[in-house]
């Protein structure tokens, strides 16, 4: 019988080693490599489900912290999970609740039993155990779910990560013994170890004897360098298990989605197309737009190369009006375009990669958008 979740490999891309395959969920198969667009709250910000659709592969991701503070994880069960709640018939992963252990860094303990911090607005005391971020992900009810771990800085010394990895891997197994929807949900386990290949390794092999039917990449995108990044993604391409899908966590700008697919990465996920829609940053064939640009008060043209609904109905000049006069409409389209354009992107890869080309794509790629060659070229 195969797991809720499950990769099969198609094609190895002879100018890189990328894979493109296939990933089976409960509610659809997707082609990989694939971006996941962020939907933090049970939405992705400004978007209905129906435009989702549109600017995305069917899968999406929501973020176990956050429901859990707001309406809670309970409330959302009676409405069928984050999937019934927001009306959303898709595909949907959530993260564990581990990287708030990062990024609350200044208002949090962690013990071997949990983490306690502050709520990040109240000030109310909370604790999170593995346990209780596997039974609040049963009840946002995702087809992939992350195990409990902490995400330590890059840099941290050798003593402070072997101890930090160790304790990852404990609550992983907790974890494992506390997930009760086995046969609807895949839990996946999170490599760890910052910028320590040792370690890293290590993470590696002790997570694959528990089997994890998927294996997360965390303690990335977290304040390295790219070419730090890069580098790592390079060392753990031949380590990762190869019969199970590689999520790399919190990363999806255009030349980390290349550079990660070139190292073997088969799902992204990132805030960055609708966060800088919301600041009024568009990403395009020639590299960003800043959208409140003077220069395109008066600028007919699309914002790009593009056949999204916001290029082909609107010109840079009306998006330019909206983004300076704070109109949420603005906001909208941009987001849209965006997520449309990392889907596309997405699209070309998988392309490249089945037609042994994604050196070549990289390439002509990276002189479009002005990105200078990083990695392998």
């Amino acid at each position: 019988m195969k797991p809720p979740v499950y990769y099969e490999h198609i094609h190895t891309c002879k100018q890189t080693g990328a894979r493109y395959g296939i990933l089976h969920t409960p509610h659809g198969d997707f082609e990989t490599p694939i971006f996941m667009p962020v939907g933090t709250q049970a939405t992705v910000k400004t978007l209905i489900p129906s435009e989702i659709k549109e600017v995305s592969d069917g899968l999406i991701l929501a973020n176990t912290y956050h429901l859990w503070l707001q309406p809670g994880d309970e409330l959302i069960k009676n409405f069928g999970g984050v999937r019934g709640f927001m009306k959303w018939d898709g595909a949907l992963l959530t993260d564990s609740g581990g990287f708030q252990v990062f990024s609350l860094s200044k208002t949090r303990k962690i013990k071997e039993e949990g983490v306690y911090f502050n709520h990040y607005k109240s000030g109310e005391k909370l604790f999170l155990s593995p346990e209780d971020s596997i039974h609040i992900q049963n009840n946002l009810g995702a087809d992939i779910i992350m195990s409990f771990d902490e995400c330590p800085p890059f840099n941290s010394n050798y003593e402070y990560l072997k101890d930090s990895v160790e304790r990852t891997m404990r609550w992983a197994k907790r974890g494992l013994e506390a997930h009760k929807n086995k046969d609807t949900q895949a839990l996946f386990g999170i490599v760890q170890g910052a910028g320590n290949k040792e370690l890293r390794k290590y993470s590696i092999d002790e997570l694959e004897k528990l089997d994890f039917p998927g294996y997360s990449i965390g303690g990335l995108s977290v304040g390295e360098t790219k070419e730090e990044m890069y580098e790592m993604l390079e060392y753990l391409k031949d380590i990762m298990p190869k019969n199970k899908p590689r999520y790399l966590m919190g990363v999806g700008s255009p030349d980390d989605l290349i550079e990660g697919a070139i190292n073997g990465i088969d799902m992204f996920d990132c805030v960055l197309p609708t966060r800088n829609a919301r600041h009024g940053s568009a990403f395009s064939k020639y590299g960003q737009i800043q959208v409140k640009n003077t220069k395109l008060k008066e600028d007919p043209n699309s914002l790009d190369e593009c056949d999204c609904y916001t290029c082909k109905n609107y010109s840079r000049a009306y998006l330019n009006h909206l983004v300076k006069s704070d109109e949420i409409l603005g906001q909208r389209l941009i987001t849209y375009h965006n997520l449309y354009f990392l889907k596309n992107l997405m699209k070309n890869i998988r392309e490249a990669i089945k037609e042994d080309r994604l050196l070549d794509f990289k390439k002509e790629f990276y002189q479009n958008y002005g990105y200078k060659m990083k990695g392998r070229s």
